[in-house]
Order: C-alpha cells, then sequence, then structure tokens
C-alpha cells in the first residue's frame, strides 16, 4: 500500500487486493508512527474514518462506482467538517466543531472519499511556513529542520509522507503551489469561483480558492472532477459546465501548446538549483513540440504590494466574527465562558492574525481607505489586464513555482515572508488564474517545482502540460 496514488489506490480497491479498513489501518498506523514528529495533523478522525472504511466494505456494490470510494483524504483544518473538530489552528477556535459541512468536503463525501483527519497550517491561513500554528509548525518530509510551506503546509507535508492519499488546501496567493514545490507533491489550485468556498472559514474572500494536494496530476484531475461547479450556497461560484478533468486529460495536446515565460520572473533572486531544473524543464516542453517565448510582464513586486494591502484588508473584516460569543463555547459554565470572554481576543488570536488585523483595520480606515485599498484594488486590476493580454496570445504561462527549496524556521521571522516566498504566484492568485505546481526535480536534496498558469476556468490545459511534463521527467 505503500506511496500509492488515488487512482491507484482506486484500481487495487476494486480488485479487492485490500479493503477499505485494510488500508485505512495503514494510514493510521503510518500516522501513529510518524506524526509526532512531523505534526501534520491537528485532528484524527479515526473513528469517523473506520466506520466511513466499514460502510464501503460492507457495501461494495453500491459504493465501489464512486469516484473515490474507499479513499483516506486529509482536510486542511479551514474546512467545517460536521462533528469534527475545527480550529484553523487557533487557540480562538478551542473545541468548536460545526454542525454543517462545507460544499468541498460534502462532494467529497458523497463520492465516497473517507475523511481522515484535519491537517496543521499557519492560523487562519495566516502565513507561509505553518510557523504561526497555535499547534506548533509542521516539519518537512524530506528535512525536520526545514518548512514545509504554508499555509497548506500540513496537507502537503502529511501527502509527501504517505499519511494519506491525497488532501485538500487552500490557497490565496500561493497557500496551495508553495507547500506543493517545497514538499515534492502536486498542488493545483483552480480558477477562484471553479470551486465553492461555502463552509471555507474565510480569510481574503476575493482570494480564497480550495484546491487539492496529491502524489500525481491523475490525482488531482480527479479530486477537481469531483469539486468543482456551481453551488448556489456560493454566490462567487461559477455557473459554467465543468467536465471530467481526468477523463478529457490528454498531455499529447502540448505539441503545438504555445507557453510564454515572464522575463521579469526570472530577473528575481532566484536559487540556482531551482533556475536549472526549470531550464531543463523548458528543453523537454521543446522536445515535445512545445512552442515557448518570453514575454513582458507587469513588475511581480506589485503583486506582492497587493497581496499586503488586499488581503489584510479582508482579513480585518473576516475575523470580526470572532469575538467570543459564538465559537467553542459548548459545555462551558457561566465562569468559563466569563474568562474566555475576556481572554479571547487578546490571547485567542496569535500574533501574526493580530499584525494583519491591525494592518487591514488601518487601510480601510477612513482617510486612508483610497489611498491604500482603492488603490491596491486598482494596481489588481491591472496585474489581472496584464496577465489576460498574454493569454490572449498563449496557451498557459511558465515559471518556477517558487524561488527556493525549502527554507528553515529563522527565515520565517520576517513579517513578509510568505510575500517573498509566493512572488511567483501572487499575481495570477490577484487575477483568479488556474495554475499547477509540479515537483521537477531537486536542489541540495530538497525538492523544487515548476508551475502552469492557464486562462480563467481552463485548468483542463494545465493539467494537460503538467502530465505531459510529469510524463518526461526522470
Amino acid at each position: 500500500m505503500e506511496n500509492l496514488t488515488i487512482t491507484q489506490i482506486r484500481e487495487k480497491l476494486l480488485k479487492k487486493e485490500f479493503s477499505a479498513e485494510e488500508l485505512l489501518n495503514y494510514y493510521l498506523r503510518k500516522i501513529e508512527q510518524e506524526d509526532s514528529k512531523l505534526n501534520a495533523y491537528i485532528t484524527v478522525a479515526s473513528e469517523q474514518a473506520l466506520k466511513s472504511a466499514k460502510h464501503f466494505d460492507n457495501n461494495f456494490e453500491t459504493e465501489k462506482d464512486k469516484k473515490l470510494g474507499g479513499v483516506p483524504l486529509a482536510i486542511k483544518d479551514v474546512f467545517s467538517t460536521k462533528d469534527i473538530l475545527t480550529t484553523c489552528a487557533s487557540h480562538i477556535l478551542d473545541e468548536y466543531k460545526p454542525v454543517y459541512e462545507s460544499t468541498v468536503t460534502s462532494r467529497l463525501i458523497s463520492e465516497g472519499a473517507i475523511i481522515l483527519g484535519k491537517t496543521n497550517l499557519d492560523q487562519f491561513c495566516h502565513g507561509s511556513s505553518t510557523v504561526t500554528s497555535y499547534y506548533g509548525p509542521t516539519r518537512n518530509p524530506f528535512d525536520m529542520e526545514r518548512l514545509p510551506g504554508g499555509s497548506s503546509g500540513g496537507s502537503a507535508a502529511a501527502t509527501a509522507a504517505d499519511l494519506c492519499a491525497g488532501s485538500l488546501g487552500t490557497e490565496t496567493a500561493g497557500s496551495l503551489r508553495l507547500p506543493a514545490s517545497w514538499c515534492g507533491i502536486v498542488g493545483l489550485k483552480p480558477t477562484y469561483g471553479r470551486v465553492s468556498r461555502y463552509g471555507v472559514l474565510a480569510m481574503g474572500s476575493s482570494l480564497d480558492c480550495p484546491g487539492p494536494l496529491t502524489k500525481s496530476v491523475e490525482d488531482s484531475a480527479l479530486i477537481l472532477s469531483v469539486i468543482a461547479g456551481y453551488d448556489p450556497k456560493d454566490f462567487t461560484s461559477y455557473k459554467d459546465d465543468t467536465s471530467d478533468y481526468l477523463l478529457n486529460l490528454n498531455p499529447s495536446l502540448v505539441k503545438g501548446m504555445r507557453i510564454a515565460i515572464p522575463k521579469e520572473y526570472l530577473e528575481l533572486e532566484i536559487e540556482e538549483g531551482v533556475l536549472r531544473n526549470f531550464e531543463k524543464d523548458i528543453e523537454i516542453l521543446k522536445r515535445l513540440g512545445a512552442d515557448i517565448q518570453y514575454v513582458n510582464i507587469l513588475n511581480p513586486s506589485f503583486g506582492m504590494a497587493v497581496y499586503t494591502v488586499t488581503c489584510r484588508s479582508e482579513v480585518s473584516s473576516n475575523l470580526a466574527r470572532y469575538d467570543g460569543t459564538r465559537y467553542g463555547l459548548e459545555g462551558k459554565d457561566k465562569s468559563s465562558i466569563k474568562k474566555y470572554y475576556e481572554s479571547t481576543r487578546g490571547e485567542g488570536f496569535g500574533q501574526e492574525p493580530k499584525r494583519r488585523v491591525m494592518t487591514g483595520t488601518y487601510s480601510l480606515s477612513a482617510g486612508y481607505a483610497d489611498e491604500y485599498f482603492k488603490k491596491s484594488e486598482q494596481v489588481r486590476q491591472l496585474i489581472k489586464e496584464n496577465l489576460n493580454e498574454i493569454l490572449k496570445e498563449y496557451d498557459c504561462i511558465t515559471s518556477p513555482t517558487t524561488p527556493t527549496i525549502a527554507l528553515k524556521d529563522k527565515d520565517a521571522d520576517n513579517p513578509l515572508f510568505g510575500e517573498m516566498a509566493d512572488i511567483l504566484a501572487e499575481g495570477s492568485s490577484e487575477a483568479g488564474l488556474p495554475a499547477i505546481s509540479i515537483p521537477n526535480g531537486k536542489s541540495e536534496n530538497m525538492p523544487t517545482g515548476i508551475q502552469f498558469i492557464g486562462k480563467t476556468l481552463d485548468e483542463q490545459t494545465v493539467l494537460n502540460v503538467a502530465k505531459a511534463l510529469e510524463g518526461n521527467l526522470n
């Protein structure tokens, strides 16, 4: 069962080479043996997962045709999961168990997926390292002294370490692609609005985007086929039809594909090994028949500046609801509730959420909103227009996913650490475009990644080119 992809697991389950219960117990043993050091999980839902696995085995004939039947998945602890602890890695949500299921997790469950547990993240997704988590940082499976990236670091580390078959994360500006690159797995960020945000505890409402972290491009295509689609509970979700992304996966279409490389991305300080692996990939794509050209793009530092202002402004609004009167109070007596109220805003939030709330509140305040937030949104529109103009002439854009290999804890001390680590992803997230990162080699024995950015609602193209490259990497 070791290191199987989801598609391989499905094949073996259908052939009855092992049962769903046996598979689940394999992952539970791995978690017990390894997660005390890795710290990828906040909650392991073993009891509920075992019940789901037995249900699949006992009802095999009716469950076998479900796309994810019997497959154990890990869920970033920012999705509402009914009756399972949901914390956002924050002390302020102690004991909070939602009474409803997010749309995305509901769709996974309806297709037979087993929720294995909830994974660690930067508190309320505020960061790119997991060091801001109330539960402590997750470690990188390739080097325990290094970070896994974030904010979806727990999901990425769990997938890379084979503590689940695959996982779910979210991205505002690199939070899927960065940990995917640093942990050596595949991270797919769909078009903003392609996947419902209902039940995702909000960070930046105009940026948040759920997506899969997997061991292969095929697995990402499979999960996207399940979670994509219109949701009447999310007015930002697209009503456009979705497709079976796995069934339509066609790597041969890379031949003749026009791919753009932004010159300005490569002018940044990119680590030698990261750049070397990227250049090798470009030669492979050329041999496969892709037409690759260098183009000019707006300075990527604009994307970093926009994210710093826009995201923090939305954070200050979204976190206002966590005032100590609504969540995590079940079963508390009056004295403890009073104490909880008094400590919530001061002690419940960590340093990074406080910093972002204060920055965002300032940028939205009277006298400054036009100078900061409005200006940020204007620049964001310019970034979107610039990327869309390039994508009128090209099928997709490619670059390294992030400038470096996984960094160490001390590197995360800078308050803008995340913005710098995500600088190659921020613009495309702000524009709401689909993108995918796949592993493309190693530097200093640590994984590196390459990303492909596509047109709005054209996830299929980035999946196709990623699959083509994946199949030709050693």
